[in-house]
């Protein structure tokens, strides 16, 4: 019997062949909150009928079913990878580095058609009995990472599904042993690409990959359920920089337009030879928006620049992931 609270909950997943059709979980994520819900479109018939003052109860119907919500999360060194795949698009096998324990994921911005999942959520009642919701054909329509001071590097993923079913058997949730990235582990660099360089005095870093996509896909004969989401804009990036102004590299960035690479990388424990846990994004171009250095007072003066994430015309942004993990 679960603990009857929050702290009884649980959320486990797993990738789908088949949009929308329910697989079961085989991987569960520790989480610090989630929005999952179902959305139901209902019609109430508007007949007139003599001295009838209320609709009929009779007469409403559901038209469509769908869900949506967002999960919140800190970022480990296990388990991430299958949300990072359904965010970038790429099919991503972990490959071993050299003959250690360690596998790197390398997740390259590409198209998510077909990257889905089924997300099944554990909710105790008081009593201690966890009801299950299972989220199917989930889509990542957005994820955002961020860290500052004495933070942890945490992930947020806003999510569109397909239907929301209660009749699958709740999966036994399992953890493996793992840490969370956090801020002594961070780096901010930016350069030439592959060659950037750590930058000083930065004191939060947050990035954030939006993928649109038309998710109101309705059509006659599918049972008021909606066809896969399909990308129907550019993909936006975008961030935000806050530091304390040590030096101008940022600031003259900035004022000249001009474009760099950004690195955000976290270098965890070793897992084995030279190998460490890592998670590390790459943008090979961004550009600064807003850059304001401005004096509000005696203090320290801490910019906060925010930046656009855009393509170099050869290199894709890339969610690097090494953990001791050879399956997502």
């Amino acid at each position: 019997m679960a603990i009857g609270s929050g702290l009884g909950a649980q959320l486990g997943i797993a990738a789908e062949s088949t949009y929308g059709t329910y697989v079961a979980p085989t991987k569960f994520v520790e989480f610090t909150k989630e929005g999952l819900q179902l959305k139901k479109t209902t019609a109430q018939s508007a007949g007139i009928a003599a001295g009838r003052l209320l609709p009929l109860s009779s007469r409403r119907v559901v038209t469509q079913r769908q869900a949506s919500g967002s999960i919140e999360m800190e970022v480990t060194t296990k388990a991430m990878g299958l949300f990072l795949q359904a965010l970038m698009g790429t099919s991503v096998t972990p490959v071993q580095q050299a003959a250690t324990t360690a596998y790197l994921q390398t997740h390259t911005l590409a198209d998510t058609a077909g990257k889905t999942l089924t997300i099944q959520k554990g909710v105790p009642l008081t009593t201690g009995t966890v009801t299950r919701k299972n989220f199917l054909g989930c889509k990542i329509t957005s994820g955002e990472f961020s860290c500052g001071a004495g933070e942890m590097l945490t992930a947020s993923f806003e999510i569109d599904a397909k239907n929301v079913e209660e009749t699958s058997v709740l999966a036994a949730a399992s953890y493996p042993a793992m840490a969370p990235f956090h801020f002594m582990q961070m780096t901010l660099k930016t350069g030439t690409y592959a060659s950037e360089t750590a930058r000083d005095g930065i004191r939060k870093v947050s990035v954030k990959i939006e993928r649109p996509q038309d998710t109101e896909r309705f059509y006659a004969g599918a049972q008021g359920l909606k066809a896969e989401p399909i990308t129907n804009d550019q993909v936006k990036i975008t961030g935000s920089i806050e530091m304390d102004y040590v030096d101008t590299v940022l600031d003259d960035l900035h004022t000249s337009d001009a474009a760099t690479s950004l690195v955000l990388e976290f270098i965890g424990a070793n897992i084995a030879s030279t190998y460490d846990e890592t998670f590390r994004i790459t943008l090979p171009a961004v550009r600064f928006d807003e850059a304001p250095p401005v004096v509000d007072g005696f203090g320290l003066i801490k910019p906060t620049l925010s930046f656009t994430g855009l393509f170099d015309g050869t290199n894709q942004p890339k969610i690097e992931y090494i953990s001791a993990e050879s399956t997502l």
